[in-house]
């Protein structure tokens, strides 16, 4: 996956996120943010060793 395709995922991930927890699903918002920040730091973490 490209950083682009990751950069992407990630701010579609927050911005769901938001939406979610504004419609009251405070469950799903979680697993959506929790979701986006794996992604983000599995992200962080491979630009910094490699």
């Amino acid at each position: 996956m490209s950083e682009l395709k990751k950069d992407i995922l990630v701010g579609l991930l927050f911005i769901v996120g938001v939406f979610v927890f504004m419609a009251g699903e405070f469950i799903v918002s979680t697993l959506v943010f929790a979701t986006a920040a794996i992604f983000s730091n599995i992200h962080f973490n491979l630009k910094q060793n490699g």
